[in-house]
């Protein structure tokens, strides 16, 4: 059973984020009519799959698993809480881990992960994935600082992030978007352009980290009874 959202996801009305063809905005930032900053990235993952990247979100669990995704950005790694279980389910976790983005100093993150189905349109999830738009969707809700506030829920009420592949012959494309400032009341001054132009590089960058060891990793630990293929 679904649980009750206190306030709708915003992210999946920035575009059409299930259709694989180009979108006005693929890699860049834009602010939207309320002040809240868009942030979207495009990140070619080379020999990885949609299966692969979703696995990692049930694998990674220690400062050492984080840095290894990205060595420069990722500080700490607190923890999940009871609801992740690690091969198994992300779904309902929140995560706790201090990171920088770029220039920007280390600060703490909290993120709650939902069921795609939470997100978007059951129905049109269920088509994107069927005609192989759509083979991997991570979906959080997420806040920076030494006091995040939580809805009655646990969810973070600062912003919202989506990490969407789609499988292609050569590996998977991924498509992010964060949504920041949703809980301000100035987004414009609290959530300035160089954050967000930061977290975009921050974003491409530990995805591109993350495609270099990703398909070892995930073949060498047989994630899904998967075997890997032989170059020779």
């Amino acid at each position: 059973m679904t649980q009750h959202i206190e306030f709708p996801w915003s992210i999946t009305n920035t575009g059409d984020l299930l259709d694989p063809f180009p979108l006005h905005l693929e890699t860049g930032i834009t602010r939207l009519p309320d002040g809240c900053l868009l942030v979207a990235a495009r990140t070619e993952l080379h020999g990885c799959s949609g299966r692969m990247l979703d696995w990692w979100f049930t694998f990674f669990e220690t400062t050492q698993h984080i840095k290894w995704w990205h060595p420069h950005d990722h500080v700490a790694h607190h923890g999940w809480n009871s609801a992740w279980k690690k091969g198994e389910r992300y779904y309902g976790a929140s995560i706790e881990a201090v990171e920088s983005l770029g220039d920007i100093p280390p600060v703490k993150a909290k993120l709650k992960f939902h069921d795609p189905k939470e997100v978007f349109d059951p129905a049109q999830l269920q088509q994107a994935q069927d005609s192989g738009a759509l083979s991997a969707a991570i979906c959080a809700r997420i806040g920076f600082g030494e006091h995040v506030q939580l809805d009655p829920q646990g969810d973070p009420l600062d912003g919202e992030m989506l990490h969407l592949t789609r499988d292609t012959p050569t590996g998977c494309v991924l498509r992010s978007r964060f949504l920041l400032g949703r809980n301000s009341l100035n987004p414009v001054r609290d959530v300035p352009d160089v954050l967000g132009l930061n977290l975009l590089r921050h974003c491409y960058s530990e995805f591109t980290y993350l495609s270099r060891f990703l398909p070892s990793l995930y073949y060498g630990e047989h994630a899904n009874g998967e075997k890997a293929p032989l170059p020779w």
